[in-house]
């Protein structure tokens, strides 16, 4: 029996190693480009935000990681509102409804944009994990793709940015 265990266990410990490192967007790389309609049903290009910082965080309505995520956004708010990063929450699988009823009473200071998912992030984002949370920066480059992130971590990574972006002769 405790053969079988142990088995199990090292075969299950392969799998969620296998599915983290495939799954991840490598640092320094574009994060896939999406376009989704968001709760209002406006359209939304990940890309055309490119130029700003962005907080992309792949989430459900269900788990109570990614409303303890939130609850990190919100102790950074004057931070994020402060450097001006976008938060971008795509709601995997939800309606509008179960997002409208999530989002209730949440107020975020900086920009913030509701996503629905429609398939699309599901698969070109290969979510394993949620929440998912990638920190893009101003040149629509992947600062760091995995899980849940406190406010300190999220802080500190957007802090090595620098303040203006970089012309592209150097200045």
């Amino acid at each position: 029996m405790k053969k079988v265990l142990l088995t199990s266990s090292l075969a299950l410990l392969f799998l969620v190693v296998t599915a983290l490192s495939i799954g991840a967007v490598e640092i320094g790389a574009s994060p896939p480009d999406i376009q989704l309609k968001d709760i209002d049903g406006r359209d939304f290009r990940l890309s055309d935000h490119k130029g700003e910082l962005l907080i992309l965080k792949l989430a459900t309505t269900w788990c109570p990681t990614c409303r303890q995520q939130n609850a990190e956004f919100h102790e950074l708010a004057e931070f994020l509102k402060e450097k001006n990063i976008r938060i971008v929450e795509v709601f995997l699988q939800d309606s509008e409804k179960m997002v409208r009823d999530y989002l209730a009473g949440e107020k975020f200071d900086s920009p913030f944009n509701a996503m629905l998912d429609n398939g699309q992030a599901l698969s070109a984002y290969n979510v394993y994990l949620i929440p998912r949370v990638l920190l893009i920066d101003r040149d629509f480059l992947v600062m760091r793709d995995g899980n849940i992130l406190t406010a300190q971590q999220i802080k500190a990574e957007f802090e090595k940015v620098p303040t203006a972006p970089v012309s592209s002769d150097g200045r």
